[in-house]
């Protein structure tokens, strides 16, 4: 049961702290306060994708600076809807829904829902930086099933690249994480959210 509640205290904080920065009215200092608060439950939580054993040398997330340039408004082109798995970082089969895409300045994006119980809306992607500044199989920008969402209004999304970040897997293999799939891979370098 203790892993039960440890899961849900993390997904709460997660929560509370997504919504401190949907309150923000300053991204620099909502980004701030999202570096520190992810460092403090890296470093402390019992749910932290940061082994147990390796936490006690744990000295942050490397993040870039914020950049005010990679900060987007979206609204979601609807699309057919197409159903298909994506391999997770374990080599498990992850179903997704595609039902919609973002075009932005930096490239275009399909968004996904995560085809199982309680689903939840999914943005993933790859950039140029992928396997040399930042991890290899991409990094999230949305991901409701654990709180990170920036917020929006009805079709539109807020999409802000400096609050990127890596998925569970990055950090141990023990965690099964979804990759962004082919059409979510972007020419650009995406130098913003978190780092290697």
């Amino acid at each position: 049961m203790e892993d039960f509640v440890s899961l849900l205290d993390w997904r709460r904080q997660l929560s509370a702290l997504y919504q401190n920065i949907r309150d923000a009215t300053d991204a620099q200092a909502a980004h701030r306060h999202w570096q520190q608060e992810r460092n403090r439950l890296f470093a402390n939580h019992p749910q932290s994708a940061i082994a147990e054993d390796g936490r006690a040398r744990f000295a942050g997330l490397p993040v870039w600076d914020y950049d005010p340039a990679f900060a987007f408004q979206a609204q979601i082109e609807p699309l057919p809807e197409e159903r298909f798995t994506v391999q997770t970082s374990a080599g498990h089969d992850m179903p997704l829904v595609r039902f919609g895409r973002v075009r932005l300045p930096v490239g275009t994006l399909d968004v996904y829902w995560i085809d199982v119980y309680g689903g939840g809306m999914f943005l993933p992607f790859r950039d140029a930086t992928a396997g040399r500044e930042t991890y290899g199989g991409g990094r999230y920008l949305l991901d409701t099933v654990k709180g990170a969402d920036l917020g929006g209004s009805g079709d539109t999304l807020t999409l802000d690249f400096n609050f990127a970040y890596h998925p569970s897997c990055f950090y141990d293999a023990r965690w099964s994480c979804p990759l962004a799939p082919p059409a979510n891979v972007l020419t650009a370098e995406i130098r913003a959210g978190e780092r290697i």
